[in-house]
């Protein structure tokens, strides 16, 4: 029997309309989401098909069809590794220009003690926000979702690198216990004002509903430390002189406003699929915010004790504004970008 040819266009969303190399290398190639009786090939009572089938099939959070979705940015993974890689010859740069004006030595230290106590101990907050994104990657329902959460993963290891390459060359001018990953986890895990955003961070880590991980993650957790770190903090250090952190810092809030850009997407078109879904993620977003807020005042008071201190309350009052836009643009659709 003679078969019909389709277009090229017509496989991906039935639009007359080439696709682009967002959509050939994204839609429809989910393979387990939605797959009878298990996601995969596997016993169905198996371990892993029974956590998939719990956490995202059984999800409070559902659409018809989660395909329907794309990344506003439609990054891929070609595009993503270029534009990183530019964004690290920039890096690059500014650290080779503050180094060779000898930028450290300059820094007092009293300032160099925040850093300490503050910036350096992020490194265990920032791998928590990696592994969550990765987590909201795997157990994801369409490619488009998966791709997003993962590159966000990637962006906080990026945050992560040069958190490490501030140790280092802060402790050949400051002292060498500032390179000492046992310095930093010493003060995660016993520093009062860290408490509060370890307990966040590891009940965040808990969060095993995929849908859940999502919101709790993208709208509430990661925008509250992203605007403390590289907004608050990094006004902080230009402050007090420190130019290479704030640089930095700013630097990645490239990827924050990415990550806020298509949680905000990703909500809205869960919204509109399913109007039930206003309900679930609004539950999630009023579970997870005092404990966000928690964190941010902890940390806050550390900004008093810089040689130019910040008032914690505008640290507060700065947070709060960032998780508020964020939910409005998220679950109802206003002020967007």
């Amino acid at each position: 029997m003679a078969t019909t040819r389709r277009r090229t266009w017509s496989l991906f969303d039935g639009e007359r309309r080439r696709p682009t190399e967002y959509d050939i290398v994204t839609r429809g190639f989910h393979h387990h989401f939605g797959r009878r009786p298990a996601p995969f090939d596997l016993d169905p009572g198996s371990a892993i098909n029974q956590w998939y089938l719990r956490h995202r099939e059984g999800s409070p959070l559902q659409a018809p069809d989660w395909e329907g979705f794309r990344d506003p940015a439609q990054l891929n993974y070609r595009r993503y590794i270029a534009l990183q890689h530019e964004r690290e010859i920039y890096a690059e740069g500014v650290v080779d220009s503050f180094e060779a004006d000898d930028h450290d030595a300059r820094l007092d230290p009293a300032w160099v003690a925040v850093l300490g106590r503050l910036y350096l101990p992020a490194r265990f907050a920032f791998h928590v926000l990696q592994i969550t994104s990765e987590y909201v990657g795997q157990l994801a329902p369409s490619t488009a979702i998966m791709n997003a959460a993962l590159f966000q993963g990637a962006d906080e290891l990026r945050a992560l690198q040069w958190i490490a390459y501030r140790a280092k060359s802060l402790s050949l001018t400051h002292g060498a216990a500032l390179a000492d990953g046992k310095t930093a986890r010493a003060l995660w895990e016993d520093d009062p004002a860290w408490q509060p955003a370890r307990e966040t961070l590891e009940r965040l880590l808990l969060a095993y509903d995929w849908g859940e991980a999502f919101t709790a993650l993208n709208l509430v957790v990661k925008p509250a430390f992203d605007t403390l770190l590289k907004q608050c903090f990094a006004d902080l250090a230009l402050a007090n002189g420190d130019g290479l952190t704030t640089r930095l810092l700013r630097d990645s809030g490239t990827d924050t406003a990415r990550s806020q850009d298509w949680s905000s997407a990703l909500a809205r078109y869960a919204i509109a699929a399913r109007p039930e879904n206003l309900k679930t993620l609004t539950i999630w977003e009023d579970i997870w915010r005092p404990r966000a807020m928690a964190a941010v005042e902890g940390l806050a008071t550390l900004f008093t004790t810089a040689p130019k201190p910040a008032d914690p309350g505008e640290v507060l009052t700065a947070v709060t504004a960032t998780v508020d836009r964020l939910r409005s643009t998220a679950l109802t659709g206003q002020n967007e970008r």
